[in-house]
């Protein structure tokens, strides 16, 4: 609640003495019930991450030149070494693993395990599986394998992404987790998957047409620790994205949402 402060003698001491008796002791007041009890964000009946996150940036058309050169993703790979992908690269590949999942049967609404760090495949599978109506799964590579077994066997995942990081755990378990078809093998994981990243995306070259999601269908599942009981599942839709806009546009470092610019004044 938001409350007016109270200032004491010796901070006011210095009040005009034209100042109306009592008026200092007046509280503002409390709006802060109301704006929240009337507050709604503004969202389409269809909204899609990846739309917003990348689609729509890597478009060419509109007048927007010099989309292609657009800086989505900045990666760190040494202290002295810094990788830059454009929007239009992030697309292109997403089209090409959602061509992929497509390939092996992922289909909209089924779950796909994303087992790896922060890194350009990461954001690129996030990308290919929102795109496709497909609801994404993060795994941490620091999951035991009864962590690990639990969630893949829970979710019913039907696939998984991993690099060199979380292969091996999830090749470990995969035997428990009859659901889980096909395990994609990135970075230096190329051939302990089923298929490896790098040369099935290479092999697909055409644009992916994009699903049409309605807001609140599906696209990120999430489970809780498990520390009073067993851990539990989370789906959140696509608009939650816009619930966490205040702390993308107020982080200059995280790329995924940024505005147009405004003409200089």
């Amino acid at each position: 609640m938001i409350r007016s402060l109270q200032l004491k003698r010796s901070q006011n001491s210095d009040k005009s003495e034209n100042t109306p008796r009592g008026a200092a002791s007046q509280k503002l007041p409390d709006a802060y019930a109301a704006m929240h009890a009337g507050f709604r964000w503004q969202v389409d009946d269809y909204f899609n991450i990846a739309e917003v996150c990348c689609r729509r940036w890597a478009a060419l058309d509109n007048g927007q030149r010099g989309a292609i050169k657009k800086i989505a993703i900045r990666a760190h790979e040494t202290p002295t070494k810094t990788r830059f992908h454009s929007y239009r690269e992030l697309q292109r590949a997403a089209d090409a693993l959602s061509h992929v999942l497509t390939g092996q049967g992922v289909q909209r609404g089924d779950r796909v395990a994303i087992v790896m760090p922060q890194r350009f495949e990461t954001a690129v599978a996030y990308m290919a599986v929102f795109q496709m109506g497909a609801v994404a799964m993060p795994l941490s590579m620091l999951f035991g394998p009864e962590a690990l077994a639990f969630r893949l066997q829970d979710s019913e995942a039907v696939l998984a992404i991993c690099d060199e990081t979380s292969i091996a755990s999830v090749n470990a378990v995969r035997a428990q987790c009859r659901s889980l078809r096909t395990l994609v093998a990135a970075g230096a994981a190329t051939g302990q998957g089923d298929i490896d990243y790098e040369s099935a995306l290479a092999a697909q070259r055409q644009a992916f047409t994009a699903v049409k999601t309605k807001a609140d269908e599906a696209a990120v599942l999430i489970y809780t620790s498990g520390t009073t009981g067993p851990p539990k599942g989370a789906l959140l839709a696509h608009r939650a994205v816009i619930g966490n806009l205040p702390g993308f546009c107020l982080q200059p470092e995280l790329v995924w949402f940024r505005w147009p610019r405004q003409p200089s004044l």
